[in-house]
């Protein structure tokens, strides 16, 4: 930021404080006219000094702190820090609780990272891993912080997150006493959103049962794995490796082979691929996990067949690829043949845009999913990587250039769409319209100065999303978080764009070329207060996150009930609240934008903020609630189409 910017920032909250002050005079006439009377000087008192936010030496200086020695005997939890370590967690996110285990995986040095709330915290390793493909790892205790996190959990098992819970810090003996109140007894809790769960009572078989925990997180279709630790597991003291038996090596307990596909089924598949006119490649969850991605380049363009993704996570295939047909929404009733490779998590006959007759390929490691929701005429049980390369082998090169060129010409009529959006909107000048929102930040991140594979963008909110996707794109994995995927959950996007951030900034994993470039995060007013206050995390651990909220002074669903005064207040908030100016007070970099002109300035200045200062921002980002009213305000509240880039649920 410029000297002079500078100068106007701080010209403009002397402003604020005069007017303040001002404000409270003129509220309290009483107090002066009595001073009067009594002779006195009538002098309005002097505004307090403005504070700033202050960075505790504490948190300057961790990450510089020699590692403390951990050494046989070692505890349960140093055991469990060990593990992370071992098995290649990135980062832990956790709130103050779960005392012992939490303090161990950081002892250990794996980065990690405390916030404000635990359901935010989930969210915040969700993001880690959907943005870099390393597990993480979050904790909470028992009782209040082990319920927060339920809603988070269940996000990340739907997007079939590999990520590691940990809670507890209660003890087996105060089971069934006033003192256990707070023992929820966990496991029946996350019951049908983790793939596997145990509490930890028996303190000499922990080292078992991390092994099952790592293997479940590391084999197979992927999803969240929940440990509650007792405190009598947490503290026991383990005397030596060999008490670990052979559950202390990796190697011993899990395997790194992947199954490989059948003759029979690559024979079927082939005979289904061969015969098609018009298929299509749905790219998913698996295909990212198994770093399959240039498998997948591979078959697509040797058989000429067009790629679009669904799933948590955009990027599997490049977005300027000529058969990428994330944007050809257009073109997907047409399709005979769909190839759905990683799709763990699958929508109901008709959620897909594909039409009824086409005929499905199911790519995926494990059998019991495959044909629930939907009919499947080949499922390959087998590696989605090591099927890629398989099918590459033995498909011939085709001419499909008419189908190609349908896809094309329904992405172009797309793109047309999305500049009529951006022109309707731009005539709006007394608010800002998300088509102006969506189209100039999708030109200043690929079509401006930064190169267009570098910044990773959350995509959140609900109205807002439906804009914006269509101007996002992907141009490497782990490009594009999709926070929303199948849960549909409305406030986690702050937490997901703390763990995406500090993915870029470690480099872990699929960020490792763009490490310490700043983080994009789009959101609503209603999203925004449900974790808004975690921006203060952002701002403590320096995290370069750019948060645009949409600031429309409603909760989405408000128009549903325009008519009916007696309910239409529950969905409404006060009007123009200023969340910049909460960002500043919690130490970000704050832009009130209220007209179309003034967003692109303001995003310009907050990124060169994150760049060069790690600092996060708050562009609020006026809108009203009428825009989406389709007859008042074209375009209105849009429409989906699933998969593809358009997709908010898949």
């Amino acid at each position: 930021m410029s000297n002079t910017d500078d100068t106007k920032k701080q010209e403009s909250r002397r402003n604020f404080l005069k007017l303040a002050t001002v404000g409270a005079a003129a509220a309290a006439p009483g107090l002066a006219e009595a001073q009067q009377r009594r002779g006195r000087n009538a002098a309005v008192p002097a505004a307090p000094p403005e504070v700033e936010p202050v960075v505790p030496n504490e948190l300057k200086n961790f990450k510089t702190a020699p590692l403390p020695p951990i050494n046989f005997p070692m505890t349960g939890a140093n055991l469990f820090g060990r593990a992370c370590l071992a098995e290649g967690v990135g980062a832990m996110f956790c709130c103050p609780g779960n005392y012992g285990v939490i303090n161990a995986v950081a002892n250990h040095g794996i980065p990690s990272y405390g916030g404000r709330h635990e359901g935010t915290m989930v969210s915040a390793a969700d993001g880690f891993t959907r943005a870099s493909g390393v597990i993480s790892t979050t904790s909470g205790t028992e009782g209040p912080g082990f319920t927060n996190m339920i809603s988070g959990l269940a996000a990340a098992y739907v997007a079939r997150t590999p990520l590691l819970l940990v809670a507890s810090n209660m003890r087996v003996a105060d089971d069934d006493t006033e003192r256990g109140i707070q023992v929820m007894y966990q496991q029946p809790l996350t019951e049908g959103i983790k793939k596997w769960g145990k509490r930890l009572i028996t303190p000499n078989r922990t080292a078992e049962y991390l092994s099952y925990a790592f293997r479940q997180l590391k084999t197979g279709i992927p999803g969240p794995v929940h440990l509650d630790f007792t405190a009598e597991v947490a503290n026991y003291r383990i005397q030596n490796e060999a008490e670990l038996g052979y559950y202390g090596k990796k190697a011993l307990y899990r395997t790194e082979s992947r199954p490989a596909p059948s003759a029979g089924d690559l024979d079927r598949a082939m005979s289904l691929i061969n015969a098609a006119q018009r298929p299509m490649i749905v790219a998913s969850t698996g295909v990212f996990y198994n770093k399959a991605w240039d498998a997948l380049k591979a078959f697509a363009e040797k058989a000429q067949i067009p790629v679009t993704e669904s799933g948590p996570q955009f990027g599997r295939f490049p977005h300027d690829h000529p058969l990428c047909a994330h944007a050809a929404g257009g073109s997907y009733a047409s399709v005979d043949l769909v190839i759905l490779v990683g799709q763990y998590c699958m929508p109901t006959a008709g959620e897909f845009a594909f039409p009824p007759a086409a005929k499905y390929i199911r790519i995926q490691p494990e059998a019991g999913d495959i044909g629930r929701n939907m009919p499947i005429d080949v499922g390959i049980v087998a590696c989605e990587n090591l099927t890629l390369q398989a099918l590459t082998d033995r498909v011939r090169g085709t001419d499909r250039a008419a189908w190609i060129n349908e896809v094309a010409t329904a992405k172009r009529a797309f793109y047309t769409q999305n500049d009529e959006y951006y022109r309707i909107g731009k005539g709006y000048t007394d608010a800002v319209h998300p088509a102006v929102i969506a189209k100039e930040l999708g030109d200043f991140l690929y079509r401006g100065k930064l190169p267009k594979e570098q910044t990773t963008v959350v995509s959140g909110g609900y109205g807002i999303a439906r804009y914006v996707r269509r101007c996002l794109e992907a141009h490497r994995p782990g490009q594009v978080i999709n926070g929303a995927y199948q849960f549909g959950s409305i406030g986690p996007d702050v937490g997901y764009a703390i763990g995406a951030a500090a993915a870029v900034q470690l480099g872990a994993g699929t960020q490792a070329a763009h490490k310490g470039a700043p983080v994009v995060n789009i959101t609503g007013d209603a999203g925004f207060g449900i974790s808004g206050m975690e921006i203060e995390t952002q701002a403590k651990y320096r995290l370069p996150v750019i948060n645009i909220v949409y600031n429309n002074n409603a909760w989405g669903t408000w128009n549903t009930y325009a008519n009916a005064p007696h309910a239409l207040h529950m969905y409404l908030f006060q009007e123009n609240v200023r969340y910049d100016k909460m960002a500043e007070a919690l130490g970000c970099h704050g832009e009130y934008v209220q007209t179309p002109d003034q967003f692109l300035p303001a995003l310009q200045r907050a990124y060169d903020i994150a760049r060069t200062q790690n600092i996060p921002s708050v562009i609020n980002c006026q809108a009203k609630k009428e825009f989406w009213l389709r007859e008042q305000f074209a375009p209105g509240f849009l429409g989906k189409t699933e998969p593809g880039i358009t997709s908010y649920y898949h």
